[in-house]
C-alpha cells in the first residue's frame, strides 16, 4: 500500500471519539497517526493499519 507522511487515512472503524480520519505522521514498522477529531496520537502496527484503510486522501486532492 502506498501511504506517505502527511496523507489522511479514512479508516473502516472509527476512533472512540467518533472520527474515522487520521493524519500520518510517521511510517515504518508501525504508523504514528493523529486523530483528526480529538488530536490524540496513536501508534499502531503497520499490518493492522493497512488492513483497516478505507480511503487515502492526499494533500493535492483536498485543494
Amino acid at each position: 500500500m502506498n501511504v506517505l507522511e502527511g496523507d489522511i487515512l479514512e479508516m473502516k472503524k472509527p476512533h472512540p471519539c467518533g472520527d474515522k480520519r487520521f493524519k500520518v505522521h510517521r511510517i515504518g514498522i508501525d504508523f504514528r497517526l493523529e486523530c483528526m477529531g480529538c488530536g490524540r496520537i496513536v501508534l499502531a502496527p503497520r499490518v493492522k493499519i493497512e488492513k483497516n484503510i478505507k480511503k487515502i486522501i492526499r494533500d493535492s486532492e483536498e485543494h
